[in-house]
């Protein structure tokens, strides 16, 4: 499994690197054990004069196996928040996804 990780407007220093392996580790265990498969993260600092701060955008894809492409994304004033949205946020998109591919091969065994 490979993790692609794009900053954008923002340095990737070594705590945010950790920072994003961590929290996508707790996706990839939900996640076939797919040599072929890719997690894109992207940073970026949306705003530079905004009023109360940095605002801070993650967003997340995974291709998983039948084409379907998974993809979430957080906008909060800190990296570690949005991070854990992300990762809440794909958690729920993989099970159900995992649920729906069980009730289809169910259907096909009935039949």
């Amino acid at each position: 499994m490979n993790i692609k990780i794009k900053g954008t407007n923002v340095e990737l220093t070594d705590y945010l690197l950790k920072l994003i392996d961590q929290k996508i580790k707790k996706v990839e265990k939900l996640l076939p054990d797919n040599p072929d498969l890719i997690i894109e993260v992207e940073l970026e600092k949306t705003t530079r004069h905004h009023q109360k701060g940095d605002l801070f955008r993650v967003e997340v894809q995974v291709e998983v196996p039948g084409g379907k492409l998974l993809r979430a994304v957080s906008k909060k004033e800190d990296f570690r928040s949005a991070l854990t949205d992300v990762r809440e946020e794909l958690e729920v998109q993989i099970k159900k996804h995992k649920e729906k591919i069980s009730l289809e091969q169910r259907r096909r065994v009935k039949k």
